[in-house]
C-alpha cells in the first residue's frame, strides 16, 4: 500500500505552460490526504516559493534540490555551503559579470543580469518568477544552494577555476553549484522516508526533469509527466499525461491510488 507521494513542482504539480495549479491536481492532493497518504514536495525552488502548495496541507517540503528538508517548522535535514565557497564564487561571478542566486528559506541574487533576457527567461522557466529577486544583503546567512546563470561556454571558466566544486546543469542557462557533499532529491527523500519510517516500496514519485531521475528510479513507482525530458521517461515505470493535461490526476486514478 502506498503511503507517500513525492512531487516535483514546476512542470509536474504546476502546469509546464503557465505554472498554474489545475483544479484536478488540487482535488487529487485532497483525495490523497483523505486516504491518509502523505504528499511531499521535492523541488529546486527555495522553501518560500512553495507557499501556495503548503496552503493545500502539504507540510513536508524538500527544497533547494534537496539541501533543505522541512516537516512543518521541523528541519529534517539541511546541507549548507561553506562561507568560503559562497564568498569566492560570489567574487568570481562579480568579476566575470554573471548572475547567481542564493537560496536560504527565500531566494535572493547578486544583482547582476537583472536586464539580461536569458536570466529573465530562466527565472520564469525554473521558478515561475517574473520579477528579478532582491539583491542579497549579506553573505553571512545560512545558504543551502547557489545557482549560476551561464551557458556551456560561460560556465566552463567557473568549472576550471573551481575544480573542487560540482556544477550540475538542470536548465540550459542554470547550474546548481555544489560542494562535494551528497545534495540531491534522492538523498532528501531517503531522509523523509527514514523520518516517517516508510519503506521506499510504498512511495510514489512524480517528476519531469533530469534532477528527478534518481528519485523516480528509487521509489516503488516512478511516474514521468508527459512533458518530461526523454531521459526521465525512459527510467519511469509509467509516463502519464502532461502536467497541463491533468497528468497527476490521470496517473493516480489509473492505478487506483485515489
Amino acid at each position: 500500500m502506498y503511503e507517500i507521494v513525492f512531487c516535483d513542482v514546476d512542470g509536474t504539480l504546476l502546469s509546464e505552460i503557465d505554472r498554474t495549479l489545475l483544479n484536478s491536481t488540487r482535488e487529487s492532493i485532497n483525495k490523497l490526504h483523505d486516504k491518509g497518504i502523505k504528499v511531499a514536495i521535492a523541488t529546486g525552488r527555495p522553501h518560500n516559493l512553495c507557499e501556495e502548495l503548503m496552503e493545500l496541507g502539504i507540510d513536508t517540503i524538500i527544497s533547494a534540490n534537496g539541501a533543505l528538508v522541512k516537516s512543518g517548522n521541523n528541519v529534517i535535514h539541511k546541507s549548507l555551503l561553506s562561507a568560503e565557497t559562497v564568498r569566492d564564487l560570489s567574487e568570481f561571478a562579480q568579476i566575470n559579470g554573471h548572475s547567481i542566486s542564493y537560496f536560504t528559506d527565500v531566494i535572493s541574487m547578486n544583482g547582476l543580469g537583472a536586464e539580461d533576457d536569458r536570466v529573465k527567461k530562466a527565472l520564469i522557466e525554473t521558478l515561475g518568477l517574473t520579477l528579478y529577486p532582491e539583491k542579497i544583503a549579506l553573505l553571512l546567512e545560512e545558504i543551502y544552494c547557489i545557482c549560476l546563470y551561464a551557458d556551456e561556454s560561460e560556465a566552463q571558466k567557473f568549472i576550471d577555476y573551481f575544480p573542487s566544486l560540482r556544477f550540475e546543469r538542470f536548465h540550459n542557462y542554470v547550474l546548481n553549484v555544489l560542494e562535494q557533499t551528497d545534495v540531491s532529491k534522492l538523498t532528501a527523500i531517503k531522509k523523509v522516508l527514514d523520518h516517517y519510517k516508510i519503506d521506499k516500496a510504498n512511495a510514489i514519485a512524480f517528476g519531469d526533469g533530469g534532477n528527478d531521475i534518481e528519485m523516480i528510479e528509487y521509489v516503488g513507482m516512478g511516474i514521468a509527466m508527459g512533458n518530461s525530458v526523454d531521459k526521465l521517461k525512459m527510467k519511469a515505470n509509467f509516463v502519464t499525461k502532461k502536467a497541463s493535461e491533468d497528468g497527476i490526476h490521470y496517473a493516480l486514478s489509473k492505478f487506483g491510488i485515489i
